[in-house]
């Protein structure tokens, strides 16, 4: 037996004592360092200086033999004390009924409501980039470089002028149709961003559900149907709904979507400016210039588009004074709603 070979049956000896005798893992860290990390490279080390090409064989076999020796024991040892660590701290058999769950957000828990009302009249989900390009964010959206259009939008602008932060979702919609030819039914929700001060009414990020429906022999009378529905389905059948003229760029005709008041019944308070009315969405027929834009032949298609604030429809649907609760962690208002 070789001088190197009584010394690895030495050390091998002296692990299992140590190793069998281990009080917790950062213990077996310590093993693990000394022997398979430092130990082993001065094997290897002292294996290339043997000459004799048999005897250097049977070494590197037992160095090998010794290796996977320490690999299997220090993997036992590590799976010993992660059940110890398991079954010491946490008994999953206990019962605590004072356990408090946590709860949705609710802007999560009304656009879930929303996206399986859309979903259940054929719409699907379509998601896309809020670091946008102007071409999809405004251009080619029927609002030019010189369009007044655009200092409604208040953008934020990350390098002028062609990249910035989305300011309406309808981006998705542009990028949905240049990738797919019609029948197309979608909903793309998701963040905008707007210069906007913080006020009860107003945050400078908020959320978006924008709706698209493009095909043969689409008519205002299927935005009017989709939209009435979703409303209704929303808020409950007593509520009403009227259809007011309004311009977009991007529509023709527009129209703006009311419903009567929730907390008056038309009688007239505060939460509707004392008109009876509220505003909570946008809409309108597809203009033939974005049809055109995207390869679209609009004499033979036709589509209708809407957009709805989360935030705004969230503080009529869950009766909130201002529009701030809904990014402050209350988690009690949370439970209330």
């Amino acid at each position: 037996m070789s001088n190197l070979e009584a010394e690895i049956n030495s050390k091998e000896k002296l692990f299992l004592e140590e190793i069998s005798t281990l009080k917790n893992i950062n213990d077996l860290n310590t093993i693990k360092d000394v022997y398979l990390k430092k130990y082993m490279r001065v094997l290897y080390s002292n294996l290339k200086t043997v000459k004799d090409l048999e005897e250097k064989k049977n070494l590197g076999k037992i160095i090998n033999d010794f290796k996977k020796l320490l690999e299997l024991k220090i993997s036992e040892t590590e799976d010993r004390f992660s059940l110890k660590t398991t079954s010491s701290e946490y008994d999953f058999t206990i019962r605590k009924d004072s356990i408090k769950l946590g709860s949705g957000h609710p802007l999560i828990k009304l656009y879930k409501k929303i996206e399986e009302i859309l979903i259940s009249m054929g719409f699907s989900v379509v998601q896309g980039p809020e670091v946008e390009l102007d071409k999809y964010n405004f251009e080619m959206l029927n609002m030019p470089s010189h369009h007044p259009a655009r200092d409604m939008q208040d953008t934020f602008y990350i390098t002028a002028p062609n990249v910035l932060l989305r300011s309406h979702t309808s981006s998705v919609q542009i990028r949905t149709m240049l990738e797919k030819s019609p029948p197309i039914q979608i909903i793309s929700p998701g963040t905008v961003y707007r210069v906007d001060d913080i006020d009860p009414q107003h945050t400078p990020m908020f959320y978006q559900v924008e709706g698209l429906m493009v095909a043969e022999g689409i008519s205002f009378a299927n935005l009017k149907a989709v939209l009435i529905t979703l409303l209704k389905e929303v808020f409950g059948e007593s509520i009403e709904v009227r259809f007011r003229p309004t311009y977009y760029p991007y529509t023709e005709p527009s129209a703006a979507i009311d419903m009567s008041c929730t907390e008056c019944g038309k009688r007239g308070c505060r939460t509707c400016g004392y008109s009876g009315w509220i505003t909570v969405l946008g809409s309108g027929m597809v203009h033939p210039n974005v049809l055109e834009g995207v390869g679209y032949d609009s004499s033979k298609y036709s589509g209708f588009a809407f957009g709805l604030g989360l935030n705004r429809l969230a503080l009529i649907y869950y009766g909130l004074g201002e529009i701030r609760k809904l990014y402050e962690n209350d988690i009690s208002l949370w439970d209330q709603i």
